[in-house]
């Protein structure tokens, strides 16, 4: 049996749009009424890609054969598209009864008024770390269920680093040592390879080194809680390795869509959630990935958390609120979704669904990895401002800008500031 304690803790579905429709048409199930043979319709969302809709429709043909008197319908679409999706139903009224969804656009529907409050709705909540919990919950209500739970990690090519002969890292490391590490593997790769992509373009691993130097992103009132002279300290802290075999250009990056330059095989390390490793591994085809911990120049505080890797959400609008909530439980603790799915949307967070499920491979490697840092982790993060998806997406396109000399540190931060000033006034 696996606990919290120990380890604390995307095939298309094929509905016709005329199926789609007529589901979402008037009808018995509307009222509430379902039978098996007018079943209630529950419209379910997500993003992701072939392997999560495979992964995904596996879970609701199980939960539509256990509840015979429900019917879910499922769609998805890659993730700018899922949010462009979701603006314009929002702006129309008319969201699907349940989505997945992310910590970033929590606290922006829910304030709107545009997401179910779920904390009366019946979803047995009792296996959920109470640190966790706070994630999904705006104005001390609870919108959002944590699906599963991810956290940030370094991760690195064996194979390519024997093939360069630079050392495996041990995740104990400082800025420095981290930097000389992807000096290391770009140099030595003689062109094959670079060290990583620039970690500074990463919002969240900016969070980390906020949290590292006990600096708060955000207030309680929704404003800053950063100076623009932290922002140009973490913009700086790469400024000798653009440019250099350490850090792949960002118009290769550009080149390698959809696949990252490590599922591609252009980096031997690359910074991000651990629930990416099996799809690393699919895009790479390499037979082996590591992780270890994120650099930091405290090594008592390493600023990492377990992130809600996604959360479902009910639309406040729906009909059908007893199955939807009904089918979020569901999602969430059952065993059997929890072995469909593995760690392939992170580790299942409620401890139900944890210990119901069997972890080997990669999925064990995923779980060892939560364990190894179990000592280090702080809360999880509340949902961010309203606004955040855009902010974090101004993030990375102001520093890929850097990346391609066009603006200067001092530039670049003043380009964030204004959006970030913008987003805030606008939200206030």
């Amino acid at each position: 049996m696996i606990s919290r304690r120990n380890f604390i803790t995307t095939i298309a579905t094929g509905v016709a749009a005329t199926a789609l429709l007529s589901a979402c048409g008037k009808s018995g199930s509307e009222a509430g009424g379902g039978t098996a043979e007018n079943p209630t319709v529950v419209n379910y969302t997500w993003w992701g890609n072939d392997d999560r809709a495979e992964r995904t429709n596996k879970a609701i043909a199980l939960f539509n054969e256990k509840n015979p008197t429900i019917k879910v319908v499922g769609t998805f679409s890659d993730w700018a598209g899922y949010w462009q999706k979701r603006a314009t139903e929002a702006a129309g009224g008319g969201l699907p009864d349940v989505m997945q969804w992310d910590l970033s656009y929590l606290r922006d529907y829910a304030q709107r008024n545009q997401l179910l409050d779920l904390s009366e709705a019946g979803i047995d909540l009792s296996g959920f770390e109470k640190t966790l919990l706070p994630s999904g919950k705006v104005n001390d209500k609870q919108f959002g269920i944590p699906t599963s739970t991810n956290a940030f990690a370094v991760y690195y090519d064996p194979a390519k680093l024997k093939e360069i002969g630079v050392a495996e890292p041990t995740g104990k490391w400082t800025y420095a040592e981290y930097q000389q590490f992807l000096t290391d593997a770009g140099t030595k790769s003689n062109g094959k390879y670079y060290g990583s992509t620039d970690f500074t373009g990463i919002w969240w691993q900016f969070n980390i080194w906020l949290r590292q130097n006990k600096i708060t992103d955000f207030t309680p009132e929704g404003k800053l809680g950063f100076a623009k002279a932290d922002l140009a300290k973490w913009w700086n802290l790469n400024a000798d390795l653009r440019g250099t075999p350490a850090i792949i250009p960002s118009d290769k990056i550009t080149q390698l869509l959809p696949k990252s330059p490590f599922g591609s095989n252009k980096t031997v390390s690359e910074p991000t959630w651990d629930n990416f490793m099996a799809g690393y591994i699919g895009d790479s085809g390499v037979a082996e990935l590591k992780m270890v911990a994120v650099p930091s120049d405290d090594p008592e505080n390493l600023g990492l958390f377990l992130k809600p890797s996604m959360l479902m959400v009910a639309s406040a609008k729906t009909k059908n609120k007893d199955a939807s909530t009904k089918f979020i439980d569901f999602m969430v603790n059952s065993p059997e979704v929890g072995e469909i799915f593995k760690t392939s949307r992170g580790v299942p967070a409620s401890k139900q669904q944890r210990e119901g499920t069997t972890f080997e491979g990669v999925d064990a490697q995923v779980v060892a990895y939560e364990e190894s840092i179990a000592d280090y982790l702080s809360d999880a993060p509340e949902p961010p401002i309203v606004g955040f998806g855009t902010l974090e997406s101004e993030f990375l396109r102001i520093q890929e800008e850097l990346n391609y000399g066009k603006v200067t540190v001092d530039q670049a931060v003043d380009q964030w500031f204004t959006s970030a000033e913008d987003v805030i006034k606008q939200n206030a």
